[in-house]
């Protein structure tokens, strides 16, 4: 439909005691830009038997990354009037926004106690005087770590482009301030690296049979571009004969 845009997003599955619940950050304003690097794969190195090593020999596939900046802006979410970002907007600004992509940096444990959900139980402990916090939030994520991944997260863009990332980078600019301190007005720049086929063998949880599916279908779609456009090429060669 003329006028209106598919929004991009950042989809992360957490681990709750029932089903699995997504996390999705739906960019507000979709960037005017998007920096996509490709790197070349990692060199085979020597041969095994001694003999000379082939110096175009390389393992695994390139690597892929995102680089980007959204904006966010709770004047925005209250004009549009919606009963729940728009209240929630009043209430703490861009900070619940800012807050779900900060979150996306902390590991997630083994056993599903990290995360945005897990992390929020695990610094709360019921005791027999009732609720207790039990130390420090740093203290709370040192004792997940030994058995935690960093979330893997889907970047939806378009219908074209799902792709299974880690979040490499996460850089925010708060511009302007309510009352209370709250964040109204900021940026995030963010950097998104595309996990491997090796990496995505050690995904585990709710996301681990998605990731690979996005991968194998993103990979597909660009295979099935690139043979597309060999109608182009075609046109292009035969424009520099000089016919």
């Amino acid at each position: 439909m003329a006028g209106k845009f598919i929004k991009g997003a950042l989809i992360e599955f957490m681990e709750t005691f029932l089903l699995p619940l997504p996390n999705v950050i739906i960019f507000q304003f979709n960037p005017e830009t998007m920096t996509h690097t490709w790197t070349q794969p990692q060199a085979a190195g020597g041969s095994g038997n001694g003999g000379e090593a082939n110096p175009l020999a390389v393992r695994g596939v390139p690597g892929e990354s995102f680089s980007f900046t959204v904006m966010l802006d709770s004047n925005d979410s209250i004009a549009n009037k919606d009963p729940v970002a728009g209240s929630l907007a009043e209430i703490s600004g861009v900070y619940s926004r800012l807050a779900a992509l900060e979150m996306l940096q902390y590991p997630t444990g083994g056993s599903g106690g990290g995360g945005l959900l897990g992390s929020v139980s695990a610094s709360v402990s019921i005791g027999g005087s009732g609720l207790s916090f039990g130390g420090s939030a740093e203290a709370a994520v040192k004792r997940d770590i030994p058995q935690s991944q960093v979330p893997t997260v889907l970047f939806v863009w378009g219908p074209g482009r799902i792709v299974p990332v880690r979040v490499t980078n996460l850089t925010i600019t708060e511009k302007l301030y309510d009352g209370l301190l709250n964040p109204i007005h900021a940026e995030a720049q963010l950097g998104l690296r595309v996990l491997t086929p090796e990496e995505l063998k050690y995904v585990t949880g709710p996301l681990k049979d998605i990731a690979k599916g996005a991968y194998t279908y993103s990979q597909g779609l660009r295979q099935a571009l690139a043979i597309a456009n060999l109608g182009n090429a075609a046109e292009s060669i035969i424009g520099m004969l000089p016919l």
